[in-house]
């Protein structure tokens, strides 16, 4: 595969352990401060002038130092040759070899698998790279193409009629393609149920599913991806307010109040992003001293080193600072609805497409969001935080967007009626009072402040100027300042 993390123009001397002490750097020259920021999408430098603005502009405090000594080994070399004479004798075999079956539906998928299988190939040798290379850049390069293919299959659910899409999903499983019933977290909502002598605590058993480790490793999993505590905590309670708004459409979003925020926003998604904050703390901690594998003298050097290729290469602190400005905070919104879309799309899909929650088809999807949503939010942080470096928004996170909103206009062609469904009065009130709030806060935060705030300020630039001038005048200046004032006039009256 491509070569990803050629820092140094030689090799360090490497018989230093990677976690001992720091091997000296390349021709004797201090150690670089090099970044994910300050290197292209290969992991090359870029060039000088783009690394010094990157070195002393505002995201150089967020970005980790950084030392690589440059060791071009076996696992970083580009292999397209080699990938290629594979694929060729394989569709050789195929072709000169192999008896095709008489099955059409069974060739159909073995042709459609294919066709996907050769596009990843090409991708993951061809594509372009993304911000990330650890463990490899053809790994973050395989997830880019697979969201392309995720996608194009779901432009082909689109266009198909509610019928056929969903008899389509019998291809893939023959079990699917027949309606499921939802199930109900609701019903009695006792902590201590007094009627049930032989288990009073079983309404919580009951609550205590599979669903409850998938709650705390998704949220760990998204806090390492936005990194950032506030909006972690603004997109979890969010969420829980949307199952209470919608849970007259779905019947598995009607949950117990403990169950809300007790089970879900305090235990599964508070401990969740606990630990993630944790996690993040010590990726920005952590020093970043990377050499070869080969280079390093002992066993348990070598060992460490194969587990750290699997941790960052560098680390960038997320500063988003929604209320620095109206454009960071839009962004800001915009990144919260999205997360809060995408995760109403697995409910709904699900319930469109007649998946039941445990098929590996939506554990599948949450797998992929995993791996792509952190490409994505590294990629939007850049684009918004370094606009001048990043002129367009990254390829995954507009293949993101694109599914988000694929996925979303499915569900709205497969079953308008459920969506339509009124909310209840009290509800609607309470979304219009929020919308309200966050509308009036925008509008003083960011044009009514400013403007109040600007006045102030010429206010008391006229003050200080009038202030001076008094000064000028006891101090007994007044007389050449009212002299200089009457030549000046006598002078205007000449011309005229």
């Amino acid at each position: 595969m491509r070569r990803s993390e050629r820092r140094g123009h030689g090799v360090g001397a490497g018989k230093a352990a990677l976690e001992e002490q720091p091997p000296p750097p390349p021709n004797g020259a201090a150690s670089s401060p090099a970044t994910e920021g300050m290197l292209g999408l290969r992991g090359d430098p870029l060039p000088a002038v783009a690394a010094a603005a990157a070195a002393h502009g505002g995201r150089r405090s967020t970005e980790s130092e950084v030392y690589d000594d440059g060791t071009n080994t076996f696992f970083w070399r580009a292999h397209t040759l080699t990938v290629l004479f594979i694929l060729t004798c394989t569709l050789g075999y195929v072709t000169l070899l192999e008896e095709t079956p008489q099955d059409t539906a069974y060739n159909t998928k073995r042709g459609i698998v294919a066709s996907i299988l050769v596009f990843l190939c090409f991708g993951v040798t061809q594509a372009k790279d993304g911000p990330f290379s650890r463990p490899h850049p053809a790994y973050w390069r395989f997830w880019l193409c697979v969201s392309v293919v995720y996608e194009l299959f779901l432009i082909f659910i689109l266009f198909q009629n509610v019928h056929d899409g969903r008899q389509f999903m019998k291809f893939i499983d023959p079990n699917l393609g027949v309606p499921l019933p939802e199930r109900d977290y609701g019903g009695n909502c006792l902590i201590y149920d007094p009627g049930n002598g032989t288990d009073p605590f079983h309404n919580i058993w009951d609550k205590l599913d599979g669903f409850v480790p998938a709650h705390f490793l998704g949220w760990y999993l998204k806090t390492l991806m936005i990194r950032d505590w506030w909006m972690c905590m603004i997109i979890s309670v969010m969420f829980e307010c949307l199952e209470y708004s919608l849970e007259h459409q779905l019947p598995n979003f009607s949950e117990c109040w403990w169950d809300h925020w007790i089970m879900d926003v305090l235990l599964c998604n508070g401990l969740g992003i606990y630990c993630g904050m944790k996690t993040l703390g010590w990726l920005s901690l952590k020093t970043y001293k990377w050499q070869g594998l080969w280079n390093i003298p002992t066993y348990k050097g070598k060992m460490k080193r194969i587990a750290f290729q699997f941790t960052p290469y560098s680390w960038v602190k997320f500063e988003w600072k929604p209320a620095s400005s109206l454009r960071r905070w839009l962004a800001v919104c915009g990144i919260i609805f999205v997360f809060l879309l995408a995760e109403l799309n697995t409910f709904y899909l699900k319930f469109v497409l007649w998946m039941p929650p445990e098929h590996y088809l939506v554990l599948l999807r949450l797998v992929f969001f995993v791996n792509v949503g952190g490409v994505a939010m590294r990629e939007i942080y850049d684009f918004m935080d370094d606009p001048k470096f990043h002129k367009k928004l990254g390829q995954q996170a507009w293949l993101v967007a694109a599914i988000t909103a694929t996925e979303f206009l499915i569900v709205v062609k497969y079953d308008p009626y459920t969506l339509t469904l009124s909310l209840p009065f009290y509800i609607t009130q309470c979304w219009i009072l929020g919308i309200i709030l966050v509308l009036t806060w925008t509008v003083w935060r960011f044009f009514i402040r400013d403007i109040t705030l600007r006045y102030k300020e010429i206010r008391r630039q006229k003050q200080e100027h009038k202030y001076g001038k008094d000064k000028s005048l006891s101090n007994g200046d007044g007389h050449s300042i009212l002299a200089a004032e009457h030549s000046g006039n006598k002078l205007r009256e000449r011309k005229v």
